[in-house]
């Protein structure tokens, strides 16, 4: 491992890459630490209780919204408009259209439809947070309530931007970056805390060993489940052009049992914490009892989210692999699948694996992100901020990810990567 990360830092366009990322993420962690001005942090780190909604938001920013700094909203609101854009790509012709035929200039509107749809929805929510935290404001008046909306505006479009130069000029997404790096700068905390649990009797040394061979367990099964793919084969027939002969080999089409990644659980995770941290702030029956609902304590939360992530395993798949677009290109070049006709055939064969194989996928997901958490609370009195899978599968999901294209770049220029 040692020896291929040097053979990374010895290719100059990679190391520029690698050094961009980190130095990005240096750049966000400094920005978590930016207080938001006018605001009284003692009174807002009363309203966190182990477990609660507030932890849960704490988590994915990485600290910042427990202490209330320019990105205490990290990339949700991105993260929400970008599912609300390609769920209307689907319901509007013109956007479906746009998307399939439009080329690099329909996806670049898209993108810029989904940064417009991020600073509204990164106001609407700026502002529930002002208003909501409003024993928190030193001076709760309409200006002091829009400066503290457009401060946290600011730092989620800061995110948004950054992520995408971290996707352009570094290694890997950079969305998924900007959530990973808030995750692992909490590990320290967590495992502080872990060894307060142990020493004050909280938990004994028999649950942190099972609960440690069950973290073992999942990250191999998520390794599992994200490495597993069923090979099509598909054969070329050979074609002479010219004075050359095309085709005659024989190839294969991964299709991976978890195709979409760990993009469900990200969006899953922001659909339910956008609603209830909504309804935390308004003082009204009903939406207390819908905040009360969607606390990640609670049942109800994991098995809709459960849902969640098996329906958006589907989308996602859906919008990213199209098998009549990936038929049509076989027939194109001159390929077929053994024992199936080119066309209609082939496209209904792909769909049909396609929709088999992702199945177990979506399942294993719903099971580490919804009912692992509930089983390690069963095991301990560990807040299930800190046990839950949704953390483990956008950690090990992401690095998996940053990992591969990393790989890629090295294989690219014969250079041994890390998977032998």
């Amino acid at each position: 491992m040692f020896g291929t990360l040097r053979n990374a830092f010895r290719i100059s366009d990679l190391r520029r890459r690698i050094m961009f990322t980190l130095y990005a993420i240096l750049i966000l962690r400094v920005g978590a630490h930016i207080p938001v001005p006018g605001v009284d942090i003692s009174v807002i780190q009363r309203l966190f209780q182990e477990g609660t909604l507030w932890g849960w938001l704490d988590m994915f920013s990485g600290g910042a919204f427990k202490s209330f700094t320019v990105m205490a909203m990290n990339v949700t609101p991105y993260i929400t408009a970008s599912i609300i854009i390609q769920l209307l790509t689907i319901v509007i012709p013109s956007w479906e259209k746009l998307m399939k035929e439009g080329g690099e200039e329909g996806r670049k509107l898209m993108t810029q439809w989904t940064r417009y749809g991020t600073v509204v929805l990164g106001l609407i929510q700026a502002y529930g947070m002002a208003y909501g935290l409003r024993e928190a404001v030193i001076t709760p008046t309409f200006a002091e309530f829009t400066l503290i909306a457009l401060t946290l505006t600011a730092g989620t479009s800061f995110l948004m931007w950054l992520g995408e130069q971290i996707t352009e000029f570094g290694i890997g997404n950079g969305i998924s970056l900007i959530i990973f790096a808030g995750i692992v700068s909490r590990l320290p905390a967590g495992a502080g805390n872990l060894y307060q649990y142990l020493t004050s009797g909280r938990i004994s040394y028999l649950n942190l060993v099972i609960l440690t061979v069950i973290a073992i367990a999942v990250i191999a099964g998520v390794v599992w489940v994200t490495e597993g793919q069923r090979r099509i084969p598909v054969q070329y027939a050979k074609r002479v052009v010219g004075k050359k002969v095309y085709g005659g080999q024989s190839t294969h089409i991964p299709m991976r049992v978890n195709h979409a990644g760990v993009i469900p659980v990200i969006f899953a995770s922001s659909i339910l914490l956008f609603p209830a941290t909504v309804a935390q702030f308004i003082h009204n029956a009903v939406f207390q009892k819908i905040a009360a609902t969607l606390t990640p304590q609670g049942n109800w939360y994991y098995f809709l989210y459960s849902l969640f992530i098996i329906f958006f395993t589907y989308f996602y798949t859906a919008i990213t692999f199209n098998p009549v677009e990936v038929s049509n290109n076989i027939k194109k070049y001159g390929g077929f699948i053994p024992g199936l006709r080119p066309g209609r055939p082939t496209s209904d064969y792909l769909a049909r694996v396609l929709e088999r194989i992702t199945l177990p996928g979506a399942l294993f997901l719903a099971f580490v992100a919804g009912v692992l958490p509930m089983a390690a609370r069963a095991l301990s009195d560990i807040p299930s901020v800190y046990l839950g899978g949704t953390a483990l599968l956008i950690v090990e999901g992401v690095a998996l990810e940053t990992m591969k294209q990393l790989e890629a770049h090295l294989l690219m220029r014969h250079y041994q990567g890390f998977l032998k």
